[in-house]
């Protein structure tokens, strides 16, 4: 063979590897450069306007800012496709400062943190920001942004854009591919422009994806005698269809498919995680004090949820001469403490210290009993071919849900786990094909 020469070498310094991929790349190419470009412009439009110096032009503002900067990720992003072949490529991951808790990991969690604290209680700093989404406010809903409809906008864009990385990342499974599709469509369509639609429609909001005990408003006694009382048959039907989901399709789906139908197929909170917070997936605890901590503080929860729903009916069918205003304030305490300082705050901006499925796994009372379904009630499990498995480890640090995978699959056992939401990911990460999510009888999926 000839020898090498020293021009057929690339310094080392000059060589740039993404974190997630393996292919070096001497620089971005001309495309990626303009794409982050104009993500970094749409960004710094977008906090310059918070000072109020577009208020004047909302639909400039609105394209400067949330358009640049969707345009430059989407634009960044798509040449992935090209440039990297499908497969596993996960090099890198833990010596990026971003994706394993490193500097800049924790300056993006501490950002995500303060933007929830803003947006939750200080919306007021936040109005000439909210700007931005005003020409898209009057499109879908025939009115002027207000914070919320800010939220679920970026919300939305964040799933999209990321879901497009999800599945240029795991091109390779075709299950991974049809999974990122579903979530985005269900956040995209049911969480997102059909409760906008609703409204212009001058119909209450409503989530079609939501059920209680994840949506505890919807079996608020006042909600639902409300909507049954009402003469709009849309709104009778809304009730219903969430007390069907709830009682009805929640325990026969996830006898059938475990709880991943819906914690990686459709819920929004999952959507996010499996899409946004897919950089940060190995970043979850995976220690045995950490699964003990998970089931006391998601079983509280559910029980939290459990109980206000429980007494809120009981003081309504008293009329209040029972509990009083007892169960009122016990319904104010979870809002702010789970619903939103829980889900919210610490849900979503804790992605780049403590994994992308913070709330999901910790605080999620929906996930909680579909849990329990499927640990005791389903015939979904993950099978494991130990014979196979040569301990590379790959499935237990991308579980999400802090489950040692590899532990199950050196002992050949069929993976069970109340936690687990099926999301495939340690299958797809798993070099030799020992993992295989499947659904069989539910007798003698646990070994005894």
């Amino acid at each position: 063979m000839p020898s090498a020469t020293p021009s057929s070498f690339i310094p080392l310094e000059n060589i740039i590897i993404p974190a997630g991929f393996s292919k070096p790349l001497v620089e971005l190419s001309p495309v990626r450069k303009i794409a982050l470009a104009l993500f970094v412009m749409g960004l710094l439009v977008f906090i310059i306007g918070g000072t109020g110096a577009f208020t004047a032009v909302p639909l400039l503002y609105s394209f400067g800012s949330l358009g640049l900067a969707t345009l430059g990720a989407l634009l960044y992003l798509l040449p992935l496709f090209r440039e990297y072949k499908p497969g596993i490529h996960h090099n890198g991951i833990m010596f990026s400062k971003v994706q394993s808790r490193g500097a800049l990991a924790w300056m993006v969690g501490i950002g995500m943190t303060g933007f929830y604290v803003l947006l939750y209680w200080y919306a007021e700093y936040l109005q000439h920001c909210i700007r931005a989404a005003d020409p898209l406010s009057f499109w879908l809903r025939g009115k002027a942004a207000d914070q919320w409809f800010l939220y679920g906008t970026l919300y939305t864009l964040a799933v999209v854009i990321m879901g497009v990385r999800m599945i240029a990342k795991y091109r390779h499974s075709r299950y991974q591919i049809i999974r990122t599709l579903s979530v985005v469509v269900f956040q995209l369509m049911f969480a997102y422009l059909i409760p906008a639609w609703l409204q212009m429609m001058n119909q209450p909001e409503f989530y079609f994806t939501y059920f209680w005990p994840l949506k505890y408003d919807y079996l608020n006694p006042a909600n639902v005698r409300y909507f049954l009382a009402s003469p709009n048959q849309l709104m009778v039907f809304m009730i219903i269809w969430g007390m069907i989901m709830t009682f009805v399709a929640t325990p026969v789906l996830t006898y059938f498919f475990g709880k991943r139908w819906y914690c990686s197929w459709v819920c929004g909170c999952g959507g996010l995680a499996e899409t946004l917070g897919d950089p940060f997936r190995q970043n979850s605890d995976k220690s045995l004090k950490a699964w003990k901590i998970e089931r006391w503080m998601i079983y509280s929860v559910l029980i939290f949820v459990t109980s206000m729903t429980g007494l809120l009916w009981v003081n309504s069918a008293m009329q209040g001469g029972v509990l009083g205003e007892f169960s009122l304030g016990y319904a104010k305490a979870y809002s702010f403490f789970v619903g939103s300082l829980f889900s919210g705050v610490v849900g979503t901006g804790f992605y780049p210290i403590m994994g992308s499925r913070v709330w999901c796994r910790f605080g999620c009372p929906m996930a909680a009993v579909l849990g329990l379904f499927q640990r005791h009630f389903s015939r979904f499990r993950i099978t494991t071919n130990g014979g196979q498995c040569i301990s590379c480890g790959n499935c237990s640090t991308y579980c999400e849900m802090g489950i040692d995978v590899r532990s199950y699959a050196q002992r050949g056992e069929n993976i069970v786990r109340a936690s687990c939401v099926g999301c495939g990911v340690c299958s797809s990460v798993c070099p030799r094909g020992v993992l295989s999510l499947e659904n069989g009888a539910a007798k003698g999926r646990v070994k005894q």
